[in-house]
């Protein structure tokens, strides 16, 4: 049933003036219809992502303690890096330069406090 409304509108999508047979028509046709509902689900893909890295961030800041580090005697290469506030590079350089002195444990290498507290004194 077709109407007899002739009603100008513009294009929700690529913006240019069409003539809509129906009140509720948002595009000017198929195409844009189809381009629209696609970058619509992309639009929708990307928030679910957003929103879903925002959840794991709060999960890995609640599961975070940073109060774990400064109550171990002996701390990987990382959580040393953690406790100083350099990067695991720079605590890598100290031990090779052997301004700190690291024992292989497993596929780590463990760092007592105490070294580390005396680079400072």
């Amino acid at each position: 049933m077709s109407s007899n409304l002739f009603i100008p509108k513009t294009c929700k999508h690529c913006g240019n003036a069409f003539t809509a047979r129906t009140t509720v028509t948002k595009y000017c046709g198929d195409t844009c219809a189809k381009r629209a509902y696609k970058a619509r689900k992309r639009q929708e893909k990307i928030q679910a992502t957003l929103t879903k890295d925002m959840q794991q961030q709060k999960q890995v800041v609640e599961v975070h303690n940073p109060n774990a580090v400064n109550n171990k005697d002996f701390l990987s290469v990382t959580e040393a890096s953690q406790l100083i506030g350099v990067s695991r590079w720079t605590i890598q350089r100290m031990i090779q330069q052997g301004r700190l002195k690291a024992v292989p444990f497993g596929r780590k290498r463990i760092v007592a406090r105490w070294q580390i507290e005396n680079l400072f004194n």
